[in-house]
């Protein structure tokens, strides 16, 4: 299928899970979601991604963030690689892997890249909203493991602009400076929504402290 974009609905699926049957939009609630493609089990890099995610739980929750992994290997497997991670890794792996053996969920998702691996998923994360849209779409090349402390961040913005008139400026971290969207011109509307006022640096470079701190 073409690849999807963002604002696109995600793909349904019903699908085996180390937790049981998962129909994903069922699955997914009014929660945002986290759906991450691993190129199999045991190894290496995806192992280190599981734990943090794993040690990251809280920050899921509370950013009512819920979790799902994916590789092609079966359930079993799943359920022997996560067993192998709590015993050593003093961590416990709560969240689904999907077991995507007949690569029904990487075909939904784009998840094969032929001319990196013909049967391994690739190393992709999707955002998802609670309307099922797309919000982010990250891959990253095989070797090269995931930032979460990013993937927390890009949530963090994400669901404080959507309910206040401003982007994220390159390096935001949540309670820095924001900008107020070009789109937004009347001085009164901008009075009333920033009321601490805001500097301009530019006409289309407005900095305001960010307004739910």
């Amino acid at each position: 299928m073409a690849s999807l974009h963002l604002g696109d609905v995600a793909p349904d699926f019903e699908q085996e899970s180390s937790l049981g049957k998962i129909s994903f939009h069922q699955w997914l609630g009014n929660s945002w979601g986290v759906l991450f493609s691993h190129p199999a089990d045991f190894t290496p890099v995806c192992t280190t991604e599981l734990v943090l995610t794993s040690k990251l739980k809280g920050g899921f929750e509370k950013r009512n963030v819920k979790v799902i992994a994916l590789s092609v290997d079966p359930v079993g497997s799943h359920k022997k690689w996560i067993d192998d991670i709590n015993d050593t890794q003093n961590t416990v792996v709560g969240f689904p892997i999907i077991a995507d053996a007949d690569h029904k969920v990487a075909e939904l998702y784009d998840l094969i890249h032929p001319n990196a691996s013909t049967t391994a998923t690739v190393r992709s994360l999707f955002v998802i909203d609670p309307n099922k849209k797309i919000r982010l779409t990250i891959t990253y090349p095989a070797s090269t493991g995931r930032n979460f402390d990013e993937i927390l961040r890009v949530i963090d913005s994400l669901q404080f602009t959507d309910s206040h008139s401003v982007a994220t400026p390159g390096n935001w971290k949540d309670g820095d400076d924001v900008v107020i969207i070009p789109s937004l011109q009347d001085p009164e509307v901008i009075k009333q929504k920033f009321p601490k006022g805001y500097k301009a640096v530019r006409p289309y470079l407005r900095l305001t402290l960010q307004p739910n701190k």
